[in-house]
């Protein structure tokens, strides 16, 4: 695998792991009763007999130009851990809870990851296909702990990767449809344990490049068309404008995704936003972080994660204000832009059009923006109390433009006895031009038309 599997990988885990524990991390929450929530692959007839999930899950997607194909099958396999305490002369009775001096372990189910290559499949020859076998294998394993031990025991899964190509006008339609062939559950409990969890893939175009289906180019249009998904849909991944890798995720995603930068913890919990989630762990009693150790290693993680978390990376997971005009850091120094031609208000680029903190209107030809002093002459009656500013003094504190394209001049009044703490709020008087009178007394030329 290239070094650029990883970026993809990195996104693939977050699909593989999303609703693999839900806060609050413990066993007894009612909301980790019933787990595994995307890209379960059931046994045959599961779904029907209202056992489990589907037993499949399929894909088309379209490769422009003559490649082999490399596939990573990554899903998780479910296994059980049982807590038993020692009760001497070698025997052990399950229990629910095993707590002793060295920390307390619940019965749980835990989950193994499992990843399996194939390939590179050559395409040169079309039409062309393959069965290629899917297995995680059952096993036992006995851990000793003080007082007692833990039994990890997990079934067999067992599926096929059927993967076909064939051309499609100027492109070839590749088809993965990954079955499980296990054996017919007994119960959702047999179903749960013999499902694939989780399951995506990745794929490799060695040689060739795949085509966006969510952005096709014109000649390859009609063939994204005729696409069909089941439970999946493949998008490009990887570094943004590379096409040579494809996850298809259980969970729809756009073309490139990317874990955010300031995501630095693994919180698994579906839908949910990390300060949110890194917030409540936090609040959390010492008992109840204790049952979210015993209750899964990786919820331990987080718990240890959470309160290692520094003020400033705590920061960071706010967010991020991307500047909407660019690189552009230096005000500009120009009066209120037009906006483009042919661009409605609702516009973004309408929207980033104006900057109020910069922008500036010409009164009597003297320049107006923030920073500027005017005196106030109440004209337009628009608020009654505006006739007790007449003839102040105030600072600007913004320009703007409102749909209908009339301008409006925020301002503080000087002598407010609130003046620092309305600017603090942002909370301004608004006057339109031709409502105040520029004490600053430098002439710019003639007013552009609006």
């Amino acid at each position: 695998m290239s070094a650029k599997w990883d970026r993809v990988r990195a996104v693939a885990d977050a699909v593989l792991y999303e609703g693999y524990l839900l806060y609050p991390y413990r066993a007894t929450s009612t909301r980790n009763r019933s787990r595994w929530q995307w890209g379960v692959v059931g046994p045959p007839d599961a779904a029907d007999a209202g056992l489990g999930e589907d037993d499949s899950i399929s894909a088309q997607f379209l490769v422009d130009r003559v490649a082999a194909l490399a596939l990573v099958v990554r899903f998780l396999q479910l296994q059980h851990r049982g807590a038993e305490r020692d009760t001497g002369c070698r025997r052990y009775q399950p229990v629910d809870e095993l707590t002793t001096e060295a920390g307390s372990w619940l019965s749980w189910d835990e989950a193994v990851e499992r990843e399996l290559s194939f390939g590179p499949l050559e395409l040169a020859e079309s039409p062309a296909q393959w069965t290629l076998p899917v297995t995680a294998p059952a096993g036992t394993e006995i851990e000793t702990v003080s007082g007692g031990r833990l039994v990890r025991t997990r079934q067999e899964v067992r599926a096929e990767l059927h993967v076909s190509v064939e051309p499609d006008d100027s492109s070839f339609r590749v088809t993965t449809i990954l079955r499980n062939t296990g054996a017919a559950a007994i119960d959702r409990s047999d179903a749960i344990a013999r499902s694939l969890i989780g399951t995506h893939i990745i794929a490799e175009a060695v040689g060739g490049e795949f085509i966006s289906l969510l952005e096709p180019p014109e000649h390859a249009a009609a063939a994204a068309a005729r696409c069909r998904q089941h439970r999946c849909f493949p998008v490009l991944a990887g570094q943004a404008g590379e096409r040579d890798l494809l996850l298809i995720s259980p969970i729809i995603l756009y073309d490139y995704p990317e874990i955010a930068e300031q995501s630095q913890t693994a919180l698994y919990d579906c839908t949910e936003i990390d300060e949110l989630l890194t917030l409540r762990v936090m609040t959390m009693t010492d008992q109840e972080k204790a049952e979210a150790r015993a209750t899964d290693p990786l919820a331990a993680q987080i718990i240890d994660r959470c309160e290692a978390m520094s003020p400033e990376e705590l920061q960071r997971l706010h967010g991020v204000l991307h500047d909407p005009h660019g690189e552009q850091s230096a005000p500009d120094p120009g009066l209120i832009p037009e906006i483009p031609e042919g661009s409605d208000w609702w516009d973004p680029l309408a929207d980033t059009a104006v900057r109020p903190e910069v922008d500036a209107v010409l009164v009597n030809g003297v320049r107006v923006a923030r920073g500027s002093r005017v005196r106030l002459h109440p004209a337009r009656r628009a608020d009654a109390q505006d006739l007790f500013f007449a003839g102040k003094t105030a600072h600007v504190t913004s320009v703007h433009e409102d749909v209908d394209g009339n301008r409006h001049v925020g301002v503080v009044v000087d002598d407010d006895p609130a003046a620092d703490l309305h600017e603090w709020y942002g909370r301004y008087l608004y006057f339109s031009p031709d409502e105040i009178e520029p004490l600053d007394m430098k002439h710019t030329g003639t007013e552009r038309s609006p």
